[in-house]
């Protein structure tokens, strides 16, 4: 549909592009990216026709552009500026029904009934008919943006030329656009090319991208070819961390801000742990990098809050996340910033202590019963009735954690977890093996993510050590705890 070959521009003797080289199929939503200064719009105005190549060729259906007249390459390329001058003050369908110019003879040409059903229908899709009748003068921002995108799709193009048309739009009627202008790629064939400067934007909805970089292309791929956190740094010189989208195979770019400081690391110690009747509660100055199990905040996420809740064994609600979020409105912890857990196990029965070894150290907690006892290896025996947790392990980790350490850190709590039943020979009374847990239990990870770091937290790991020591002894302590209650 469009080749860009080999183009060389310049403006006042500074060298804007050089040797940029591309090629966009029809149907594709591609997407240009790059810093300030780096040829963005000039290579969308020399796409356009409205710079000529200093050296080089861009071809459009197979023919060279400056071959083009201007009616007809009009009526397959509409262009979207960034930046819209209104020097009349025409209603919205006046100015959405100028994208007809291209297809009409001469500007005496009354619109046709087929004009008018065009201008219509681009009025709908970008949802400003309710607003054909007021003048251009007394829309926003986003209302006039929306409306120049109408009056482009109005033109009916092949390809359609876009200069950050999020620029102004809040969140809904970003997502509005970019959900339709995908659509319309796809379902209509019509090519698509857009100069984004949200990163993320670009990655959820562009085909494939152009990164530019001082005039230069510096990477023509896919989304995640693109976007990966090191050229993304090279590119914008700025400190950023690649991270998943929660939906989607999409990249998204995490900004990473300048932070200062206090001089004084947190340390997580018994100092913040509560103990009620009902529940056992960590709350924290401030929020912890978290990964849990949890009725409420399960995941990935930063807590200040976490709450081991008892409940009775014969505990049953069909909305148990809702119930729980009401539980800790009513003992003021806030869900949103709360990792919540249910046990049966008494709050009494918890252990927890602190482990340190040089820079690095933890404090665990744990509650444990071994009520519906289970030996994974035979799980298949058993039915799938969910009970109240009875194991829940806590680790909170003073220091940094990689992602790796993350996952690492709950296999060897559960491997000193499992460790624990079999030496105190805890039998699965279903299948009369020994168990390794228990149907319904939970874990929680923790950092501060300041002071030492840690790559790893496997077994050997110094991180791993410290974590299966802290959870044999307070497992082992716990479980104690609760026979010596229960020969009472």
């Amino acid at each position: 549909m469009l080749k860009v070959d080999n183009i060389f521009f310049q403006y006042g003797g500074r060298t804007i592009l050089s040797d940029v080289s591309f090629s966009v199929k029809k149907g594709e939503l591609f997407g240009i990216m790059g810093p300030n200064g780096s040829g963005k719009t000039t290579l969308l105005k020399l796409i356009s026709g409205i710079y000529p190549c200093k050296s080089g060729e861009i071809y459009l259906k197979g023919k060279q552009i400056q071959n083009y007249k201007q009616k007809e390459l009009a009526k397959i390329v509409a262009v979207l500026s960034q930046h819209a001058e209104e020097s009349f003050s025409y209603q919205v369908k006046e100015v959405v029904a100028l994208g007809r110019y291209a297809h009409q003879k001469n500007w005496l040409q009354s619109q046709s009934k087929e004009d008018q059903e065009i201008v219509q229908g681009a009025m709908e899709i970008t949802g400003v008919s309710h607003l054909q009748d007021a003048t251009i003068h007394e829309l926003s921002g986003g209302e006039k943006q929306r409306v120049y995108l109408a009056q482009a799709l109005a033109q009916q193009p092949e390809i359609l030329l876009l200069d950050e048309p999020t620029n102004h739009l809040d969140l809904s009627h970003q997502k509005e656009l970019l959900d339709n202008l995908k659509e319309w790629s796809k379902k209509n064939n019509l090519t698509v090319i857009s100069i984004f400067h949200d990163l993320n934007l670009a990655g959820l909805y562009c085909d494939r991208l152009l990164m530019l970089h001082e005039g230069m292309a510096e990477a023509i791929s896919s989304p995640q070819q693109v976007l990966q956190e090191k050229m993304v740094k090279k590119v914008y010189q700025t400190d950023v961390k690649q991270i998943p989208h929660p939906k989607l195979a999409a990249p998204q770019i995490a900004l990473l801000p300048k932070i200062e400081h206090s001089g004084k690391q947190l340390i997580i110690d018994e100092s913040y742990l509560t103990a009620s009747k009902n529940h056992l509660a960590m709350t924290v100055p401030k929020p912890l990098k978290t990964l849990s199990s949890g009725v409420t905040g399960a995941g990935v996420g930063w807590y200040t809050n976490f709450v081991n809740r008892h409940v009775d064994k014969s505990y049953r609600c069909d909305d148990y996340q809702q119930e729980m979020r009401s539980y800790l409105r009513a003992n003021h912890f806030i869900p949103e910033q709360t990792v919540g857990m249910m046990t049966a196990v008494y709050i009494e029965d918890a252990a927890y202590k602190s482990v340190v070894c040089k820079d690095l150290s933890v404090f665990i907690v744990v509650t444990a019963g071994v009520g519906n006892a289970v030996d994974a290896a035979r799980a298949m025996d058993h039915s799938s009735e969910l009970l109240p947790g009875t194991i829940n392990i806590w680790i909170f980790v003073n220091g940094e954690l990689s992602e790796e350490a993350y996952i690492q850190s709950v296999m060897t709590a559960t491997e000193a977890k499992a460790s624990v039943l079999r030496c105190q020979k805890i039998m699965d009374p279903i299948t009369g093996t020994i168990a390794t847990g228990t149907s319904t239990d939970s874990i929680l990870i923790a950092a501060t993510q300041e002071g030492a770091r840690a790559e790893f937290a496997g077994t050997i790991a110094p991180l791993g050590k410290l974590i299966a020591a802290g959870v044999t002894e307070c497992l082992t302590e716990s479980l104690k705890k609760r026979n010596d209650r229960m020969k009472k």
